[in-house]
């Protein structure tokens, strides 16, 4: 292999999810989960949005019964999210490529549980379930019977939240000086520290979701007080990394809005 040949770079086609015009960018954080780490890695490669409704008949010989996300890697098929992702950190690896594995795997699964508690939140259908819960997630709900299916799923999906907020806000053990002192508070911008990596890759997509359909369809904000939550957000919203890759709010609004609108009054 020549020194050119080694230079070269893969190549990678990304096949993701397309919005409702059949060209953009559509709502699937698992999509914008392998645009962000592609673009992360800083490897030259192709993107083609995938319309549903229209599949190509080439993409179903390509991948027979797999919706997008999924690649080609130098004309290999890669189709599950979790394989791929291992792949792509395997095969663009230092020195060319950095790394973008977290150093403490408590990041990894940092917020892990929100997505869950946002989707039982946004898609039931029972108000009472969905009460206010205010903006503290401890706050008790009188108003609401303590029957195991009952207790507010806003409450469940806030009290994550602050779970995360609480990750955010506590420094990591290398911000924590060797004798113990030193910054008690952190003011990191990302699950790991100031870079991003894949524990973000696969977090900061679904949040998003739930900041905008939260917003959209039950008027819930993340709580002002969840200064490490927000910080992070910012922080991510500052990143062409996430922003170039996201879906537009109205994408993401037009995916929930058969779910989301059938609250009973």
């Amino acid at each position: 292999m020549t020194s050119n040949e080694e230079d070269k770079d893969p190549d990678i086609e990304l096949f993701v999810k397309a919005g409702s015009d059949g060209e953009s960018i559509g709502n699937c954080p698992f999509s914008q989960r392998l645009f962000m780490i592609l673009w992360l890695k800083g490897v030259v490669f192709n993107v083609t949005t995938v319309d549903l409704k229209r599949k190509p008949a080439d993409l179903h010989n390509l991948a027979p019964g797999t919706p997008p996300p999924f690649l080609t890697f130098n004309k290999d098929v890669q189709t599950d999210i979790n394989k791929i992702e291992e792949f792509l950190e395997e095969m663009l690896a230092p020195p060319k490529y950095p790394k973008l594995a977290a150093k403490n795997k408590e990041s990894n699964s940092a917020g892990n549980d929100i997505f869950a508690k946002f989707s039982a939140y946004i898609k039931n259908t029972k108000p009472e379930a969905n009460a206010k819960s205010g903006p503290s997630f401890d706050r008790p709900t009188p108003h609401i019977r303590n029957t195991g299916n009952d207790v507010s799923l806003e409450k469940g999906l806030v009290k994550t939240l602050k779970k995360l907020d609480n990750f955010l806000n506590s420094p990591l053990p290398d911000e924590i000086d060797a004798d113990g002192t030193g910054e008690m508070r952190s003011n990191r911008k990302y699950l790991d520290g100031n870079e991003l990596t894949l524990a973000d890759c696969n977090l900061l997509p679904k949040l998003h979701i739930v900041k905008v359909v939260s917003k959209k369809y039950r008027n819930f904000e993340i709580p002002a007080d969840f200064t490490g939550v927000w910080r992070y957000l910012q922080n991510a919203y500052a990143r062409d990394e996430f922003t170039n890759t996201c879906a537009a709010d109205r994408e993401i609004e037009l995916a929930y809005q058969d779910v989301a609108k059938r609250v009973g009054k």
